[in-house]
């Protein structure tokens, strides 16, 4: 342990970081890797990771300079001329020095980082599902699109609506095309004036995006002083010139919305849709079906729900289920299934169908994953939520005298803490969550949702243990005594990581994306 780097010394706090009551861990070998050359500094002129022999060479020459025309190089691209086995220490070195849900707790608020069952991947590359060209004809893809099929009747049963699209590639996405199926039915009836969309202000924030991206105008309702969409603000705003509201139940807050069903009504009684935002399904699994309250459309993270990997911004899939009035405006293709012939192909007979969303199946590989989850689960479903909630709860209880809870009361699947209760000694959120780096913890989500001052969101998913929950929650203990004790220590936090404090703004502002504009500074 000798070699283990310390913390920077700090005037003062040498002895009380040497009292702490737990010590930094999975420190990592700061010398080591700075030291050692990245792959560009390694680059030697000459040097090649492959060799081809004079037979090799021995082909049929092609005239490139006829064949390219203007796309012919006027010189070399700047690539590192690397061997092989520099290349393979490279990228093994970068994954060494990412965090992972595979090496730890990942607290994210709102992005469901659950630990991903082996067996998804196995089956994910399954020689049948991972060489699946596209554009195979259906009669050679009976085992895939029989999977979709599948699939997309768990997810109508899960969410109590009767339709379903496996299309959508995203969250997003699928937000874009269940707002697009809202627009198309309400024009297919001759309601052209609906062009306003009611957001509440703890929507997710691609709720308000995805509604102005399809035309419609954005109405903000706020939120009543329990976090939760109160009814009368509903129908204050209802009118026969909104398409539709779009919620996120549980909320962002990590709150189910109590007034679902009388707020559904409201709107129906409107003439209106409501579109529900199922980025926290992960709380109500087999627990509340969204169409037996009153919603319209929904769209599933099933790479956060149903267990993908996707840190880093993907894979994802966003599928959407409807109900029966809006099943004519789904994407095409549609997976159909023939009873008589006991055979599954691709529709694309559907006249009022908004169109096709994405190139073939989106990422089909998530599919394979989410259904191979779900069959893992079957009946057992509810397990997932009852453990989500309880371990949110669990955080809760175990850090409200040290954090103060945004919202009092049991919460869902996620907590939200704000900063009222270390504000005053000059530490902020970010402070928190950079020095939980040096104690081997990913950050919680900060600053969202965006109602609450100086948020801190967690979310510990179903799949952390107690004993994990209690090493993040003494850690967190630790950290606020930091603040409270020596607010500077943190302000440079963290002090172990590959990568120290950032100037986050600039990065921003000014990124630098390439290695060439790097030289050049």
């Amino acid at each position: 342990m000798s070699d283990t780097p310390q913390p920077r010394p700090v005037d003062g706090l040498d002895a009380f970081v040497e009292n702490a009551e737990i010590q930094p861990r999975q420190r990592v070998s700061r010398g080591l890797q700075f030291e050692e050359p990245l792959i560009f500094e390694r680059s030697m002129a000459g040097r090649r990771g492959f060799t081809l022999s004079a037979q090799d060479w021995d082909v049929p020459r092609v005239d490139l300079a006829k064949a390219l025309g203007q796309l012919e190089r006027t010189k070399p691209a700047e690539l590192p001329e690397v061997s092989e086995p520099e290349v393979v220490r490279h990228f093994t070195r970068l994954s060494q020095w990412n965090y992972s849900i595979d090496t730890g707790l990942y607290p994210l608020g709102s992005c469901t980082m659950k630990y991903n069952p082996k067996i998804n991947e196995a089956m994910a590359r399954l020689p049948g599902f991972a060489k699946l060209h596209p554009y195979m004809p259906d009669e050679w893809c009976q085992g895939a699109l029989e999977l979709l099929h599948r699939l997309e009747g768990l997810l109508c049963e899960i969410s109590g609506l009767a339709h379903c699209s496996l299309q959508p590639a995203a969250g997003a996405q699928g937000e874009l095309t269940g707002l697009m199926c809202i627009r198309a039915f309400h024009e297919s009836r001759g309601d052209h004036k609906r062009t306003r969309i009611i957001v509440p202000d703890s929507a997710h924030g691609t709720n308000p995006a995805s509604a102005a991206f399809c035309g419609f105008s954005v109405v903000e309702v706020r939120a009543d002083k329990d976090g939760r969409l109160n009814p009368a603000a509903v129908a204050a705003v209802m009118d026969d010139t909104v398409a539709g509201l779009m919620i996120t139940n549980p909320n962002t807050m990590g709150l189910f919305e109590h007034h679902i069903a009388e707020i559904c009504q409201i709107v129906s009684d409107g003439g209106g849709k409501v579109y529900m935002d199922g980025a926290n399904m992960n709380a109500i699994l087999g627990k509340a079906r969204p169409g037996d309250f009153g919603i319209d459309v929904m769209h599933f993270n099933v790479h956060k729900t149903f267990s993908t990997p996707h840190g880093g911004g993907g894979p994802g899939g966003g599928p959407i289920c409807v109900s029966a009035d809006l099943e004519p405006f789904l994407p095409v293709p549609r997976v159909l299934h023939d009873a008589e012939s006991d055979a599954y192909r691709l529709s694309w007979d559907h006249d009022q169908s908004v169109g096709k969303v994405k190139a073939f199946w989106g990422n089909f590989l998530v599919y394979v994953r989410a259904y191979t989850y779900l069959r893992e689960y079957g009946s057992d479903l509810p397990q997932i939520s009852e453990m989500a909630v309880l371990n949110a709860n669990y955080l809760r209880t175990g850090l409200n005298d040290v954090f103060h809870v945004a919202y009092a009361g049991t919460c869902m699947h996620e907590v939200v803490f704000d900063d009222s209760s270390f504000k005053a000694s000059g530490a902020s959120t970010l402070d928190i969550a950079k020095r939980l780096i040096d104690y081997g913890f990913h950050p919680p989500t900060v600053y969202f949702p965006l109602n609450v001052a100086g948020a801190l969101m967690v979310e510990p998913t179903e799949t952390e243990t107690r004993h994990g929950l209690d090493e993040f929650i003494k850690t967190m203990r630790t950290v606020v005594a930091e603040a409270h004790a020596h607010p500077e220590l943190l302000k440079n936090a963290p002090y172990n990581a590959f990568r120290t404090r950032l100037d986050e703004t600039t990065a921003a502002r000014k990124p630098v994306l390439t290695y060439r504009q790097f030289k050049e500074g």
